[in-house]
This record gives structure tokens, sequence and C-alpha cells, in this order.
């Protein structure tokens, strides 16, 4: 099991870093949004390296990551899909399919409860957009999220293969639908009929209220056209809206020191999602 697990971790780890490059290159060439507000090497810095500290903090911290639980469910019989004679096909297809449902609610979730929304807002507290935004998240939250991911494989016997998938689908929607990638209209409407784009993710990362509590999918765009949170564009369009949010403003929370502290600077404030009040604003 170590050797298997070991070669897909490396599998997992070329096709990111593959990706990562691809879309680098496509930024430099096809820039969607050509001004910076803060210098690039100030935000990458502190971008990559808390990237590298989450895997390190996870790997010290829990016991098994979701693919691991995957294969003990199998070899186990745990979960829905080991206790009823279920197609491999289709095994894998629905563990994609609701890991996916899980990763959305869990985002709505970390923007409806106060407390979360503290961990969640170091995402969000970016001064721009772009393939690194895609990968910066709060240790914290990083943990809690793998930890959701860890106890529905074992609720549903998630096929190990469909997790791998899944895996690799959401680091790599994860960066491109954060990239700052200039997709031609017509290419953006077909793709987001499926996928989040740039364009579809950048409105989740208005410092307007009502436009960042929409657009919360990951990886397939329909999930925000269900639940009703899907907007089509920024008020002020892609190129003028101000990325990130009021209370971190200031360069310094740039910083890789500040990122870590953000979570415990201020009060809790409540950041629950208005339907409402994003209707009144479209």
């Amino acid at each position: 099991m170590d050797e298997v697990l070991n070669g897909w971790v490396q599998l997992r780890v070329a096709i990111f870093v593959g990706i990562f490059l691809l879309l680098t290159l496509g930024e430099f060439f096809f820039p969607k949004r050509a001004k910076a507000n803060v210098p690039q090497k100030t935000r990458w810095i502190s971008n990559l390296s808390i990237v590298l500290f989450d895997n390190f903090l996870m790997r010290l911290i829990l016991p098994l990551f979701a693919i691991e639980m995957a294969m003990l469910a199998k070899n186990w019989n745990w979960g829905i899909f080991n206790l009823y004679e279920t197609p491999y096909w289709i095994n894998v297809i629905l563990t994609i399919i609701i890991l996916d449902l899980i990763i959305y609610l869990q985002h709505v979730m970390f923007h409806a409860v106060p407390l979360f929304w503290r961990l969640h807002r170091m995402h969000h507290a970016d001064l721009d957009f772009d393939v690194t935004t895609g990968i910066r998240f709060h240790p914290i939250e990083v943990i809690l999220s793998m930890g959701i991911k860890i106890g529905t494989v074992a609720l549903i016997g998630a096929s190990p293969i469909g997790v791998l998938i899944f895996e690799i689908l959401l680091n790599a929607t994860s960066m491109f639908s954060h990239s700052n990638l200039n997709l031609p209209i017509s290419i953006d409407r077909v793709l987001r009929c499926v996928i989040v784009t740039p364009d579809m993710h950048r409105v989740h990362h208005s410092i307007k209220e009502h436009e960042t509590n929409t657009n919360f999918g990951f990886s397939f765009s329909f999930w925000d056209r269900i639940f009703g949170t899907y907007l089509n564009q920024p008020s002020e369009g892609h190129l003028k809206m101000t990325i990130g949010i009021k209370d971190f403003r200031h360069p310094k929370y740039l910083r890789l020191d500040w990122l870590l502290l953000i979570p415990f600077i201020g009060k809790i404030s409540n950041y629950t999602l208005n339907k409402r009040n994003r209707e009144e604003h479209d």
C-alpha cells in the first residue's frame, strides 16, 4: 500500500507543478489584469511559502489523508459504496461529484459561520488575483478541509481512483479559476457551463460583500446555479473591480507571518450570506 500511495503522491505533485507552470506562463503572456496592486515577488514568496507550511503541518498532524482513507475503506468494506454492489465506474464518478459538492458546501459554510470566516478570510485578503491565490489557504482551514474529506470518503466508501482524480482536479481547477488568465469571452461562456473559470471566480474575490458571497464552486460551476449563488459578472467589471477584503488592505498582511495571524486579528464579525441583498445589487 505504501508503494502505491507514494506513486500516487508523486503523480499528483508532478501534475500540480506542471499545471502551475503552464498557468504561470499563460498569465505572463495573456494577463487579464495587467496592473498589479503590489509587487508580485512579495505575494508569491508568501503564497508559495504557505503551501509548503500547510503540507508540512498536515503530514505532522494528520494520521492519514483522503486517498489513504479510501484505500482503507476499500480493504475493510467501509462506506455505502462498499456495502452494496456498485459498478466501479459509477463509484468513481459519484465519488468525484459528491466530494465536489461537499467542498462547495464547505466553502459556503466558511463564509456563513463567523468563526470559520476568520480562517477563510486569509485566502480573501490577497490584494491581487493570480494562480498563487488558488493555493493560499490558512493551515487550520486546510486541516479542517482534509478532515471533512476524510469523513466523507469513509462514509460513502469512495473509490481510491475517484479520490485521486478528485484531488488532482481540485488542485488544477483551484489554480485555474484563480489565475489571471485572459480567456476569450466565447470560450469562457462555454467552459463555465461545466467548470469554474477565472472570470466566474474572480467575482467571488470582490471587495463588495454581496459579490464575495457568490460563485463558491471550485471545480464544477453548476452547484452555484443549483443553489442560487451564481453571479455572472462583477458590477464594476473585471478590470476595475477591487480585489480583497476591507479589513486587510495594508501590504504588511501579505507577509507570511501576518498571513498566519489574520484569523486571530480583530473581532469576529458576521459574514452571513444574504441572497436578498445580493439580488438587489445584481
